[in-house]
């Protein structure tokens, strides 16, 4: 049995939060331990995901686990689960805003628009590929967490086009509705 260590975690401005990760080729005992770690260090730090970049590793791993606790103590509870090498391959045109915060911001939470519905591929633990729809809390975390495999962090992703179209849209929406 491996015994899992609580890592640290990378803050804004540590450089490996701004790089695209490398692809996981080798399926190993060293991807199981860096998993156990990252879910472990999640854990303590009362996180829903986590991603490789910041515990400071430059693997294409994240880990999503829904569940409430003290700083999100109303969230729906989803199965822990290790997502290597995964993609986007579809997105809804339906957005909603809510807001996030991440491990590697501390104290602040920010309103994020995020795809309400995707579809996804991505491997396990041992090398299987899965495909699957996500919706909801865990699509928002599936966002969050691939944003960090491409080195976007949600401060940058708060400032991207993306994000003040979809609030356009949302603002134009509610006035047709009042």
């Amino acid at each position: 049995m491996l015994e899992s260590n609580i890592l640290t975690i990378a803050k804004t401005g540590a450089a490996i939060l701004t790089h695209q990760t490398q692809p996981v080729v080798t399926f190993d005992q060293a991807l199981v331990q860096l998993t156990d770690d990252m879910m472990a260090t999640m854990l303590a730090a009362n996180g829903v995901g986590i991603a490789a970049p910041q515990v400071f590793s430059n693997k294409a791993v994240f880990i999503m686990h829904s569940r409430p606790n003290a700083r999100y103590p109303s969230i729906p509870t989803s199965q822990a689960t290790i997502v290597i090498n995964p993609q986007i391959i579809s997105s809804s045109l339906e957005v909603e805003a809510a807001t996030e915060g991440c491990l590697s911001i501390d104290n602040q939470r920010v309103s994020v628009y995020r795809h309400k519905h995707i579809n996804v591929e991505y491997q396990t633990l041992s090398g299987k590929w899965v495909t699957q729809q996500l919706s909801g809390f865990d699509a928002r975390i599936f966002q969050h967490e691939f944003d960090h495999l491409q080195g976007i962090t949600l401060l940058e992703r708060i400032k991207m086009p993306d994000q003040q179209q979809a609030f356009d849209q949302e603002k134009s929406r509610l006035q047709d509705v009042c």
